[in-house]
């Protein structure tokens, strides 16, 4: 048991006489506005998230290199000594 499709046609036009058409139109464009700016601010995030990674990578990448300089700076005075 469903719903026909003289019953929604029923329902839009109950709508349509209580709201208008041109307010139904506003709706509309405000809805897919906001539904186009949701899509678009979950792909910005995306690519945040990728810049992250490598920062940490990058980061990990410093800490590594300075400790292989302290490393060899330790070895260097050790061979002075």
């Amino acid at each position: 048991m469903g719903i026909s499709i003289w019953q929604l046609l029923i329902v839009l036009g109950i709508v349509i006489l209580l709201f208008g058409t041109k307010k139904l139109r506003n709706i509309g464009t405000d809805l897919g506005g906001a539904i186009r700016g949701f899509k678009k601010s979950m792909d910005d995030d995306e690519p945040a998230k990728g810049d992250k990674n490598e920062n940490l990578e990058s980061k990990a990448d410093a800490q590594a290199y300075t400790a292989q300089e302290a490393r060899t700076e330790k070895a260097e005075e050790k061979t002075r000594s």
